[in-house]
């Protein structure tokens, strides 16, 4: 990601506030789950996967954080849909790339 690429939303919830179950996969979370969704053009299988362990790996070495308490979430669109200002689709003007 270019150094300036960056839209970040941080919202903490109280205990309670968030039910994230285990989809049937045996996973025990505790109450430090971190739930990351992201919003990107699209990228490959093989460049999700790769972030999925980036996280896991960076989250547990940096912050202490199990792996089993990261829940990350992407939503794919395309250049058509961003806009970052002005009233103009910056993609698709040729002002990014």
């Amino acid at each position: 990601m270019p150094e300036r690429d960056r839209y970040q939303v941080v919202k903490s919830h109280p205990a309670g506030e968030i039910v994230a179950l285990d989809t049937g996969l045996g996973i025990d979370r505790s109450e430090q789950l971190v739930i990351i969704h992201l919003v990107s053009r699209r990228r490959t299988r093989a460049q999700k996967e790769r972030l999925y362990a980036l996280l896991a790996e960076r989250l547990r070495d940096d912050c202490g954080l199990d792996p089993a308490d990261l829940i990350v979430s992407v939503t794919e669109n395309d250049d058509e849909d961003w806009s970052f200002g002005s009233g103009r689709a910056q993609f698709l003007t040729g002002e990014l790339h």
